[in-house]
């Protein structure tokens, strides 16, 4: 495919002739979403495409191929009219009479294509054409649909011709989708209905192609967690969890049936709060009704949660839900006290023992603000590297893909802030109030051990698909506040 860019089209019609004769509209189509926005643009100077015979006539009339014994026609030929080929004024009579334009148009061999591009731009004065971005992409438009319906030659067999406009209107629905050229299709495309013409099933005018091509069915799931840690006894630790499950559907068909089945280990607390996208054609009610504000009393519905749906061309998030979990999966404590002009600081992270002691990347990120820029900087830690930004008061601890057999890690030491320029500021982290921030992902585990098993998934299509299925576990907003500090008070709803 070839990209054309984000236009609108009010209308679309292709004409075969003979000389300008036996003259027929071989295909037409209006898109009245488009039609509402032009009406709704132009207010009081608004005109209608009128009927298919009326513009017809309209249109050979300002080609010259009608009227054949009028050499002069003066609303063509009259000297102060000066046409702007390739976009053509079409005087519009009645009700909702002015002019109607740019109609632009593109002939070859017995075809003529035209179409009528959306413009907003008010009626005079009229600007260049070559601003106008809808003209030039409403020709790339119509010399795509020239190439696809008579290919290299300029006069293609009837038969060829046929087979092509019969499946033109699900070529439309692809490349030009609620009158949006998004495509034009490829010369040589095949000439075979994309949908089929006798069957049970009708192309859904939200479904904008089919695929072709080999068969691929992707799920990935994602839990995210988050965290607000104290280290204080006044104060209750935080920390919540959520899932997201998306697909990815390359299967051949109108509507194909694809279930997924997310699971639980049996003693996994029930998933709550599920969403699901439109395409799920149905579910058991149960599924919905779990919800974290209510309190768990133990007869939540806990899986296998099947979703069966009809996927979209492009991906979708299938569902999305949260889960309890009994603790965060990095535990950490963080005391920073002033002593003269320095900080000392200590912070120690434990890794949770029901975690995968496995990570993509782990890094924890301590900011200083209000202060001057760091000077002396003298840390140590148990694992992994430091690196310092002195300009931004920061220390970024990446601690790479593994904790240690012990599964706890220390860094502390003292940090000078002699630097000659202030540091960044921040109107919440003054004086000793301080946060560590924890950005890791584990990939192939969940907290909740929600999973989504390869054999579980079913598809129903004509050609067996390849499924992958992928879960993580990623931070967001994992915060461990210095417990000697004042820390605030999370806004977030979270969960014990």
């Amino acid at each position: 495919m070839q990209r054309v860019g984000q236009m609108t089209v009010r209308g679309l019609w292709i004409i075969s002739h003979e000389k300008g004769e036996n003259v027929s509209i071989r295909f037409s189509r209006r898109f009245s979403t488009v039609e509402h926005r032009a009406k709704s643009l132009a207010g009081s100077s608004y005109v209608a495409v009128p009927e298919e015979s009326t513009f017809l006539q309209l249109l050979l009339t300002e080609l010259g191929l009608s009227d054949s014994g009028k050499n002069y026609v003066a609303l063509r030929d009259d000297c102060l009219y000066r046409p702007r080929s390739p976009a053509l004024e079409l005087h519009v009579d009645g009700p909702g009479k002015g002019i109607l334009w740019p109609v632009l148009t593109v002939s070859q061999g017995p075809l003529i294509l035209a179409c009528l591009p959306l413009v907003d731009v008010p009626p005079e004065p009229r600007p260049p054409l070559a601003n106008l971005l809808s003209v030039s992409q409403g020709l790339t438009l119509l010399a795509g649909l020239q190439t696809f319906l008579l290919g290299s030659g300029s006069k293609p067999d009837s038969e060829g011709l046929v087979s092509r406009l019969a499946v033109l209107p699900s070529v439309l629905l692809q490349v030009c989708p609620l009158g949006t050229p998004l495509d034009v299709p490829l010369p040589g495309a095949p000439a075979t209905p994309a949908v089929p013409t006798s069957g049970t099933q009708k192309q859904p005018a939200w479904k904008t192609g089919l695929h072709r091509g080999r068969a691929l069915v992707n799920v990935g799931l994602i839990e995210t967690v988050r965290s607000m840690q104290y280290g204080n006894q006044s104060r209750q630790d935080l920390w919540d969890v959520y899932g997201t499950v998306t697909c990815k559907c390359e299967v051949e068909g109108v509507l194909p049936n694809v279930t997924v089945t997310l699971s639980l280990p049996p003693n996994g607390s029930p998933l709550q709060d599920i969403l699901v996208h439109p395409c799920v054609t149905s579910l058991d009610s149960s599924i919905l009704t779990a919800s974290s504000v209510d309190n768990y009393d133990g007869s939540a519905f806990s899986g296998p949660y099947k979703f069966p749906f009809s996927p979209p061309l492009e991906p979708f998030r299938l569902c999305s839900y949260t889960s309890q979990v009994p603790v965060p999966p990095i535990l950490g404590s963080y005391q920073l006290k002033e002593e003269e002009n320095q900080l000392r600081v200590s912070v120690t992270l434990k890794l949770h023992e029901s975690v995968k002691n496995s990570f993509e990347y782990c890094n924890a990120h301590l900011p200083f603000f209000n202060r001057n820029q760091m000077g002396v900087v003298d840390m140590k830690m148990s694992s992994g590297q430091l690196e310092v930004s002195k300009e931004k008061n920061l220390l970024l601890w990446v601690l790479g893909q593994k904790f240690p057999k012990s599964r706890e890690v220390t860094i502390e030491g003292k940090i000078s802030f002699s630097g000659p320029a202030p540091g960044p500021l921040d109107p919440l982290c003054t004086d000793l109030t301080a946060y560590v921030k924890l950005n890791f992902k584990v990939p192939d585990m969940t907290l909740s051990g929600c999973c989504v098993d390869q054999h579980s998934v079913q598809v129903y299509s004509s050609a067996k698909p390849r499924i992958v299925t992928s879960r993580e576990l990623q931070s967001k907003e994992y915060y461990i506040w210095n417990s000697t500090g004042t820390a605030p008070v999370s806004s977030g709803q979270m969960t014990m």
